[in-house]
């Protein structure tokens, strides 16, 4: 080959290696309230691009949808200095998964990246939050009881392992003070806790007061705070499910807590709601109900391990049949009700154990273990019934042999249910002290 000829492709060659690479970028349209409006670049749902601001700070945002030829995004940070015409250009990278065992006993957010001060934690490549449901047909039938230490739970709302309930109840019933006595008595190998929507304040008392420094060493906190975009909040959800799917996959027992699912709704209404879909339910457009079932449909039994979930909901004015409410109450396997009355009693847990239901009691149960219950259940409700009646005193004693019982047994079943939050009750226990009360 001439060697003029080789000088020339060896430049052309040079020229391309220092000559920048196109890339493919777009521009800011407009914002309006929480949705950025861009042109271009070529995205689909669910991808992630990065908005530059006018101090050429790089701000994460996700494609949600798109109108008029027009990209829609909701950001996963601040809003400010976004301008008309910032750049966006997509982002070579997924927000990858913490490395499961690096994240044990730590706090992260919805990110991924840790907000305890202890260091970085290293990510796993290739390993994203958004995972698909367990066929049908892998998931492990569930025979085995899980114990959780509660008396209320493991006599009256009986859990099995991989079974997925729900925690419902007003403000200010003790639903934080539940879910740390669930972590420390549970028999969990690892515990996933999903703080959705949380005040600030309340984070750090979870973490040391509920939770305590022993049970956070077998722990993962995932936190996103009210304050922070909607869809750091569904990420963090999406995150810590994520987590609980890995460890699960390794074999593990987990127990999955997360509170709350009504501020995790929430935030995808207000998702919706900015891109202009139509409310269906009291403010609520159908994608949030096609989305709930997407996010608690992952828990459960797998072909390796088992995630024992519990869903706190927050009922707005202690409506239990709000669409939330109802909703996840379909979904799941159950529900534990917290009464604002028994609350008010001083009587801690304030699970309402006639209100309270486990869909799986018949086969984690023996069949004197549930006929100890049900007599237990129905002097309970036999005594609500007449409550009235006994209180004012139009109720004559010996009238009704059943309501006499009642009446000498409900506060001893009262004591039982009763339980101090760092009070530990093993099941066995908890039913031979119930069968003390009962005979």
């Amino acid at each position: 080959m001439d060697r003029g000829l080789q000088n020339r492709i060896a430049q052309i060659k040079q020229r391309l290696v220092e000559a920048e690479v196109t890339k493919n970028y777009g521009h800011v349209h407009q914002v309006c309230g929480l949705v950025i409006e861009a042109i271009g670049p070529n995205l689909a749902i669910g991808d992630l691009c990065e908005i530059e601001t006018r101090n050429e700070e790089m701000v994460l945002a996700e494609v949600v949808g798109f109108r008029d030829n027009k990209m829609l995004m909701m950001p996963l940070g601040d809003l400010n200095r976004i301008a008309p015409g910032s750049r966006v250009m997509p982002a070579n990278h997924q927000l990858a998964l913490p490395d499961p065992e690096k994240a044990v006993g730590r706090i992260i957010d919805a990110l991924g990246n840790p907000i305890d001060g202890k260091g970085p934690i290293e990510s796993t490549p290739g390993t994203g939050v958004n995972r698909s449901t367990p066929p049908p047909l892998s998931r492990q039938p569930i025979k085995d009881h899980f114990e959780t230490g509660i008396r209320a739970i493991d006599l009256f709302v009986p859990l099995g392992r991989g079974q997925r309930m729900g925690i419902f109840a007003g403000s200010g019933v003790g639903k934080s003070t539940l879910l740390g006595m669930l972590i420390r008595g549970g028999e969990s190998d690892i515990n996933v806790v999903a703080l959705i929507g949380e005040r600030g304040r309340e984070v750090r008392e979870f973490v040391e007061n509920s939770l305590g420094e022993e049970a956070l060493q077998r722990s993962v906190v995932i936190v996103s705070t009210s304050d922070q975009p909607a869809m750091q909040r569904l990420r963090a959800a999406f995150l810590a499910t994520s987590l609980a799917e890995c460890y699960r996959d390794r074999g593990h027992n987990v127990l999955f807590l997360m509170d709350s699912v009504t501020r995790f709704a929430m935030a995808q209404r207000e998702i919706g709601l900015s891109v202009m879909e139509p409310p269906a339910s009291r403010g609520y457009p159908p994608s949030v109900f096609s989305l709930l079932p997407r996010l608690l449909e992952r828990t459960g039994n797998s072909e390796t391990g088992s995630i024992t979930a519990l869903y706190t909901v927050l009922v707005e004015g202690d409506d239990m049949n709000e669409p939330i409410t109802d909703a996840v109450r379909g979904i799941l396997d159950g529900h534990i009700m917290l009464s604002r009355k028994i609350a008010t009693s001083n009587i801690f847990p304030a699970i309402d154990v006639l209100e309270s239901i486990s869909r799986l009691n018949t086969v984690i149960c023996t069949k004197e273990e549930l006929d100890l219950v049900a007599r237990a259940r129905h002097l309970l409700a036999l005594y609500r019934e007449n409550e009235d009646l006994i209180n004012i005193g139009a109720y004559a004693k010996q009238g009704n042999a059943e309501i006499d019982e009642a009446i000498r047994k409900r506060g001893y079943l009262i004591e039982l249910i009763r339980q101090d939050q760092s009070e530990k009750c093993h099941r066995n226990e908890s039913f031979k002290k119930l069968t003390e009360v009962l005979e």
